[in-house]
């Protein structure tokens, strides 16, 4: 499993993602996940290589990102990424002159994980963290890094959006809610995919 947070940008100084990302490398996820953690650079182009190169160099069973947003004040599962509609210049001053991820690409890409199921099960964990869904990851670097890694994977990727820090959650709350999160998820994914190789086998 690798996970990707994002450097800071705009008035994000310090991003809220890549320290709750690094509290959750100090905790760990469970032994049979090979984690690898990364920063992403809030910028288009860097984006559109690092992505596929991730991919690559790991075939991961689930890249997960996560990204700040400043109107979050719950910890947001986005079940999807769109391609079209980026306006917003990057920490280059770029934007993709297309405006979108992928020339001819589908609209939006869903998750394969079912964000729904994944958000209840972390609820009912009582954590002192707040769990919603969203199906709009906001149309700048977050969005289109979730629809790049999104088509680069068939949808094996996951996208987990963060308050500010402070506002209204400590880094420490931060890095249990993505533990919690992550887990969720793979544990999800491990029980959707027993169920279509059980179909296979058929």
């Amino acid at each position: 499993s690798s996970l990707a947070g994002f450097g800071p940008f705009g008035e994000h100084a310090v991003n809220a993602s890549w320290i709750a990302v690094q509290e959750l490398e100090k905790l760990g996820l469970r032994d049979d996940v090979d984690l690898h953690v990364y920063e992403v650079p809030v910028e288009y182009q860097t984006v559109q290589r690092l992505i596929p190169a991730l991919w690559k160099k790991h075939s991961p069973q689930l890249v997960v990102h996560v990204g700040v947003s400043g109107m979050a004040t719950t910890v947001t599962l986005e079940k999807c990424g769109h391609n079209v509609g980026y306006k917003g210049l990057d920490n280059c001053r770029f934007c993709p002159g297309s405006q979108c991820c992928v020339e001819g690409g589908p609209e939006c890409i869903d998750s394969i994980i079912d964000m729904d199921a994944v958000c209840r099960r972390v609820s009912a964990l009582g954590l002192d963290v707040t769990v919603t869904i969203s199906k709009d990851a906001g149309r700048y670097l977050c969005d289109f890094t979730y629809y790049t890694s999104l088509y680069q994977s068939r949808g094996r990727s996951a996208f987990v959006h963060v308050p500010p820090l402070g506002k209204p959650y400590s880094a420490e709350q931060l890095g249990r809610a993505l533990q919690a999160i992550i887990e969720e998820m793979l544990d999800v994914l491990e029980h959707s995919e027993d169920k279509i190789n059980c179909q296979h086998e058929h």
